[in-house]
């Protein structure tokens, strides 16, 4: 902390990642920030974040974080195929990291045959995975330092209030079932394997995916137990590449090397099961849900869309500054607006947790175990969708 006692930022990366988590900041009075340092690889796109979120100082290189005293906290938030380099980088640093999702990925070798997520066999990616994995837990462990794996899912109230639930009533969790669907996305790269280590699944499948496994952590310390994955079986697929140039016109996904639709099964060593499905082909904003189905209760966590606030628009006139809902089409007609959106989807605490974790020394609830299982699920499911069997741990 500076001499203000204030925790000290820096972040890597100005798109929207970065957006989700400052406008959450911002929302948090609870512990002093000062927000140092911001980088990023365009001068125009770093310049205009340092002014909208109030940042001291602004530039190009990842290593000027690296390099000032000051900062406390370095929050990655940077296209996939960075993560790795950048925590090793920062642990090594002597700082706190906080990390967007996924934690890491294949990303491809010199050697590999592009695109590699159509050359490289899912099976060689899954253990080359594992192996930096590893190695990176260990670089985490040896730092001393907090590392914050940003899964807003697993701080969005209706997950949270279902955590609460299962706690106290120690229910058995027999089935659950999570979504995230989309119409694409909106980076440039959601396509490209060697960029963002895979898909739709790996995008947005993660956010329930991990949602259902910090559950299933809820339920077994609840009841004393051990509760672990004991398989995994997927399907995946690019289903848009059938599409003619007309077809395609509303969806965003333009995948490249990448699945655009997956669902993946779950068994659990207590021979639970649970489903999850994510897809790139949903047209009308976002879905997200988690639903949970116990021996004595059912639990639906809805994140989007929200039935709070109904609208209904014939035009779009001086709406242009209007958020309504993430990667909705068109304003017009009826739609369900996201309201205080940095809340209901987790952001404002998470980012209070990890600020706090670092300012009175205690450790975050969504950390490097939670990150480790996701990515390795993520990268099981690949493994069995090529094969089409089962992937057993």
């Amino acid at each position: 902390m500076n001499e203000k006692g204030e925790v000290c930022l820096g972040v890597a990366g100005a798109g929207r990642a970065t957006e989700l988590h400052m406008n959450a900041l911002k929302r948090f009075s609870g512990v002093p920030v000062c927000y140092k340092r911001i980088v990023a690889r365009r001068p125009e796109q770093v310049n205009a974040a340092k002014v909208k979120y109030g940042f001291a100082e602004a530039s190009l290189e990842f290593q000027d974080l690296l390099d000032d005293p000051e900062i406390d906290v370095i929050d990655i938030c940077t296209p996939p195929y960075l993560h790795e380099k950048m925590i090793e980088e920062a642990m090594l640093a002597g700082k706190h990291v906080i990390c967007e999702k996924p934690l890491s990925g294949y990303f491809g070798k010199k050697t590999d045959q592009k695109p590699i997520g159509l050359h490289v066999p899912k099976a060689v990616m899954y253990e080359e995975l594992l192996a930096s994995l590893d190695r990176l837990r260990g670089i985490v462990k040896a730092s001393g330092k907090k590392f914050m794996y940003a899964e807003n899912f697993v701080y969005a109230p209706a997950i949270v209030k279902a955590g609460e639930i299962i706690r106290k009533k120690k229910s058995r969790i027999l089935f659950a079932k999570g979504e995230e669907s989309l119409k694409g996305s909106s980076s440039p790269v959601a396509g490209e394997w060697d960029k963002t280590g895979g898909g739709t699944f790996i995008r947005t499948g993660a956010h329930p995916l991990s949602a259902i496994l910090w559950m299933k952590r809820i339920e077994a310390e609840a009841r004393g137990e051990e509760i672990t994955v004991t398989s995994v079986f997927a399907d995946m697929e690019t289903v848009t590449k059938g599409l003619s140039e007309y077809e395609h016109r509303h969806i965003a996904a333009n995948p490249l090397d990448v699945e655009d639709c997956g669902t993946v099964l779950l068994q659990f060593s207590d021979k639970s099961r649970a489903v999850i499905i994510a897809t790139d082909t949903l047209l009308g904003g976002s879905k997200n849900y988690v639903e949970f189905y116990c021996n004595d209760a059912v639990i639906n966590c809805k994140l989007t869309m929200s039935d709070l606030m109904d609208t209904y628009f014939l035009d779009e006139e001086r709406l242009e500054d209007v958020y309504l809902s993430e990667m909705l089409p068109s304003k017009t007609g009826w739609n369900h607006p996201f309201l205080e959106d940095e809340i209901i989807r987790g952001y404002t605490d998470e980012m209070r947790d990890f600020i706090e974790s670092v300012y009175f020394d205690r450790e975050p609830r969504s950390g490097f175990e939670l990150a480790y299982d996701t990515i390795k699920i993520i990268y099981a499911a690949y493994k069995s969708a090529e094969a089409g069997s089962v992937v057993r741990f």
